[in-house]
């Protein structure tokens, strides 16, 4: 039988004067973005070191923050830089399965586990942490983006997290309810539910989510493309012996009644807990989630609480 979803390392927590990297995995970076993004760090007395590569664009592919290797290269050198605490990415897109082959995850290794923060395309790189280096990592805001820069909730979860994690280990939201009742424990994992699909198959991804609390959300996947990803997971048995699913935002998805079809469709019958609308993704104010830590999911409740807080 396949092993079930182990713990993973956990980082040290943030101190005012910790220098956190700032890396562009993905897709470019608008300066007029980041600049504001760096502001709101150095206010919670954080020092942001820009990687090299960070407002590079690729030469021919447009959608691209610059050449894959030097993507990888900025997230390889900014992670086993002793005096760097934390890395986080500037934005989302596309370009992270591009580049994840091409980061030395021995340097990544050898370093040892620092917080992690992206969401939407970085699940590829969660993925990889949690597989290759075996640390946890934070489903949260990223610096140039919108949720960071305008909605105060969001970074609060962040800041939280990273300053006093303990505060922050009940993570819910209003909306929260219950698709199918019940309670499960697990280790959190999960992103962006077409990267998870994506990773499938390929050398080094994840063989189960067995025993796992399974995170899932999107962007921009109408309800057929949502059917067919899960199917795939499916039919992957990715999901074969998870323990429960959380269920977060789909922007941009379609009408919330059809996606909501095809979750209860998809994943009702999997005979374990599932709560939707947790809050979390590609929606304006959303909560950071831990990747990788301890959890009780209760979808009666709505809430998904962390054994352990997120760092040490």
């Amino acid at each position: 039988m396949t092993p079930a979803v182990p713990m993973l390392a956990r980082a040290a927590r943030l101190r005012p004067g910790d220098r956190i990297a700032v890396v562009a995995p993905s897709g470019p970076v608008p300066e007029d973005r980041l600049l504001p993004g760096l502001d709101l760090l150095r206010g919670w007395g954080l020092e942001p070191v820009v990687a090299p590569h960070v407002l590079d664009t690729h030469p021919a592919l447009g959608h691209l923050a610059g050449a894959d290797r030097a993507r990888a290269r900025d997230l390889t050198e900014a992670y086993g830089d002793p005096s760097v605490a934390a890395v986080i990415c500037a934005r989302g897109g596309y370009g992270a399965q591009r580049m994840v082959d091409l980061v030395d995850w021995s340097v990544i290794r050898a370093a040892g586990p620092k917080a992690f923060i992206g969401y939407s395309d970085v699940t590829a790189l969660h993925e990889a942490f949690a597989v290759r280096a075996g640390f946890a990592t934070l489903h949260g805001p990223m610096v140039a983006t919108a949720a960071f820069l305008t909605e105060p909730r969001t970074r609060e979860s962040l800041r939280a997290t990273l300053f006093e994690p303990e505060t922050v280990r009940t993570l819910g939201a209003g909306t929260a309810s219950p698709l199918v009742p019940g309670r499960a424990a697990g280790i959190t994992l999960g992103g962006c539910v077409s990267l998870l699909a994506a990773d499938l198959a390929t050398p080094r991804a994840r063989p189960s989510a067995r025993g796992g609390l399974l995170l899932l959300e999107d962007t921009g996947e109408e309800p057929y493309r949502l059917d067919r990803i899960l199917t795939q997971l499916l039919r992957s048995g990715l999901l074969d012996g998870v323990a429960g699913i959380a269920l977060g935002s789909w922007e941009e998805c379609g009408p919330y009644e059809e996606v909501r079809a095809v979750l209860a469709d998809r994943l009702g019958g999997l005979g374990v807990p599932v709560v939707e609308e947790l809050g979390f993704g590609h929606r304006p104010t959303a909560p950071t989630v831990p990747l990788g830590i301890p959890a009780v999911l209760d979808a009666d409740a709505g809430t998904l609480t962390l054994d352990v807080p997120a760092l040490l």
